[in-house]
């Protein structure tokens, strides 16, 4: 990704800023590229929170006109159910005064104890039915009442008709059979006469069952003249009865037809007075309820046009603010954006041009930004000590050589060779761990460059559609979506550069420096780890370190870097021939309260018995045709013996790898001889 972004940096981009912007962006590099990214997020969150702001007012007013019309809609099928339960019941009243039966009058109290419930727990606790609630009250209970009144003289005419209808009819059966039952002869004069009257008997009865039913008044007279017949025979019967008990039950079927007739009179009375309750407490009430109903209903809708209305309205204007505000927000958000992206844009090309520039040997480029106290800064910084490092390598490689030449002419010479040419191997370790790392480097700094104008880009797009008023609701919540993914993106991938500056940052200074500190041996580890990592991803290699915490040591980071180092380019150069695959692993554990074990190890071709004697010793290489100084593993050994104050051993066998067990002190040596 290099030189693509090496190539896209334009004239303009280096061309000097007006005043104010400078101002602007000197200030925003003073702050930490992780607060300006998060200020970006916040001024993503700060328009959020007022479109939020805004919505929600917005949603308060919605809700309380639309509370009006849900409550407009409710009194309206609150009302609609008044009405049908009160039909329902008007009709299943008829019924039970046509047809009497249980089943059919506890469906009646159910359905009017669950009218009066709807109206005393619904209708009036509904705002809108509250004024009118009390008339649709009066007529429901006039209504009501009327059933019951009519129940109560249903109960009279049930028995008017058990009392004075059917019981003289029975007790009048049995005394026409008293009558016949005296009377022997069948000759008698009274004969005629008595099946004449036990014929009308026969007649009323029947007559009296269809006027129990249908209450026609036309069987009621009926009723009666036959009746009055049945009562006008008796004197005549009396006359030609035979003995005492015929008398006796005809005067007693005189009194019972007597009784009847009265009775066919009182429910008469009451049948009419029934169909008068009907049509007026029942049928006017219901019709009363009704209309009420209708009215009501008719200004239930016309409040739910208006609720409507003024829900319709209230959007509107809602949409209205919320653009407004919106779109304020955003061109503030989008300016600060702009500058923020521009901050880091523009310092990042500059870094990846000079980290390009090292990579290819091109040590005469300059890095800027080496006095900015932000990430990018300190990137610049340990960028500057790669460029120092590799112009010191170069040094050293054009003295080694004038070294080599002279060799032969004094002994003094070849160890001032020698001691550059280890110094060289130094660096060159140095030199491919920078190599590696600006590559890793590359990949997120590449990413943020690109997430960041596209970003800018987007803002662009974003401002112009604002200005042209062509924003919608969607394209704003894809921009602060997209904005989020962007801010994401950057915080992941600068984080990812950072961190891989910051260890080889401690890597280098280490390595400058020489100097003595305190450092946690996992810690020191794992920054070296990471800063070998991108030189082992151009090989099938993999590294696995296992380092317990907590081992405390007093030495020198930079020489225990160097060691690792060389050993991994060791075993990258010899242990894996033709790129084939393997594991490198690293282990530690404490050993006593002194001391500390490292073991690296590899599963590669391992060494001849031969080579493992010669490891150690400068100039002793198997690759010389190749380009190998036989160094690498001599430096190891000093560093370790000497500088570290520890042991080195060496296990290693052809095809079964190859294992370097380092003890260390915890606290290194006051004093150290140099290596001879």
């Amino acid at each position: 990704m290099g030189p693509p972004l090496q190539s896209s940096v334009s004239s303009a981009a280096r061309a000097p800023k007006p005043a104010a912007a400078a101002r602007v962006f000197e200030g925003l590099r003073t702050l930490p590229i992780r607060l300006r990214i998060l200020l970006i997020a916040t001024l993503n969150i700060l328009v959020a929170i007022v479109f939020l702001v805004f919505v929600w007012n917005g949603a308060q007013v919605l809700t309380s006109a639309r509370s009006d019309l849900q409550d407009a809609r409710d009194s309206d099928r609150e009302l609609a159910l008044l009405e049908s339960q009160a039909g329902r019941l008007q009709s299943l009243i008829h019924r039970y005064f046509t047809q009497p039966d249980d089943e059919l009058l506890r469906e009646i109290t159910g359905l009017r104890s669950s009218l009066l419930s709807t109206l005393q727990d619904r209708a009036f606790l509904n705002p809108l039915l509250t004024a009118s609630g009390a008339q649709v009250m009066q007529a429901t209970e006039r209504f009501v009442a009327g059933f019951d009144e009519l129940r109560n003289l249903q109960t009279g005419i049930m028995t008017t008709y058990e009392q004075q209808v059917l019981a003289p009819a029975r007790e009048m059966s049995g005394l026409y059979a008293i009558v016949e039952g005296a009377t022997s002869d069948r000759t008698a004069l009274i004969w005629p006469a008595l099946g004449k009257s036990r014929e009308a008997f026969s007649t009323t009865l029947v007559l009296s069952n269809d006027f129990y039913l249908l209450h026609e008044p036309d069987t009621a007279k009926e009723i009666t003249r036959n009746l009055e017949q049945i009562e006008g025979t008796i004197p005549v019967m009396l006359d030609l009865a035979d003995n005492d008990l015929q008398r006796g039950a005809l005067r007693a079927i005189e009194a019972r037809a007597t009784a009847w007739r009265m009775g066919v009179g009182q429910l008469a009375e009451n049948f009419a007075t029934r169909a008068k309750l009907l049509s007026e407490a029942v049928d006017g009430n219901q019709a009363a309820m009704a209309s009420l109903i209708t009215r009501l209903s008719d200004s239930m809708r016309e409040q739910e046009r208006l609720a409507y209305d003024r829900f319709e309205n209230t959007l509107a204007e809602l949409y209205a603010s919320i653009a407004v505000a919106v779109a304020l927000s955003l061109v503030i958000s989008i300016v600060i954006g702009l500058a923020i992206a521009g901050s880091i844009v523009r310092p990042l090309r500059a870094l990846m041009n000079a980290m390009g520039a090292i990579v290819s040997g091109r040590y005469d480029h300059e890095v800027e930004d080496l006095k900015a106290r932000d990430e990018i800064g300190e990137m610049a910084r340990a960028v500057e000590v790669f460029r120092a490092n590799a112009i010191a390598k170069q040094q050293a490689e054009i003295e080694l050589k004038a070294s080599k030449e002279n060799a032969e002419a004094a002994f003094r010479g070849l160890q001032d060779a020698q001691r550059s040419l280890i110094e060289a191997e130094k660096f060159a370790a140095l030199g491919g761990l920078v190599a590696g790392v600006a590559h890793e480097v590359n990949n997120p700094v590449g990413i943020s460059l690109t997430v960041a104008s596209s970003f800018a880009r987007r803002c662009e797009r974003f401002a112009e559609e604002i200005r042209d008023g062509t924003v919608r609701r969607s394209k704003l919540d894809e921009f602060l979506a997209g904005s989020q993914e962007a801010a994401k993106q950057l915080v992941t991938n600068l984080n990812r550069a950072a961190d891989l500056i910051q260890s080889f940052k401690q890597v280098a200074v280490d390595r400058s420096h020489e100097g003595r500190r305190h450092f946690d041996l996992r810690e020191a580890t794992e920054q070296l780890a990471v800063s070998i990592r991108p030189a082992l991803k151009r090989s099938p290699i993999w590294l696995t370190v296992d380092m317990p915490a907590g081992i405390a040591m007093d030495s020198y980071p930079g020489a225990y870097g160097q060691v690792l180092t060389n050993l991994v380019l060791n075993t990258l150069a010899h242990a894996f021939p033709e790129r084939r695959t393997g594991a490198i692993g690293l282990t530690g554990r404490q050993q006593n309260a002194g001391h500390v074990e490292i073991v690296f190890s590899d599963d590669g071709v391992g060494m001849s018995e031969e080579v493992r004697r010669h490891a150690f010793e400068p100039f002793f290489t198997t690759r010389r045709n190749r380009g190998g100084t036989g160094l690498g593993l001599h430096i190891v050994y000093n560093l370790v013996t000497h500088r570290l104050g520890g042991s080195l051993k060496l296990e290693s066998e052809v095809g079964r790898g190859t294992t370097f067990r380092i003890r260390l002190p915890l606290v290194a040596p006051a004093e150290h001889a140099e290596a001879p």
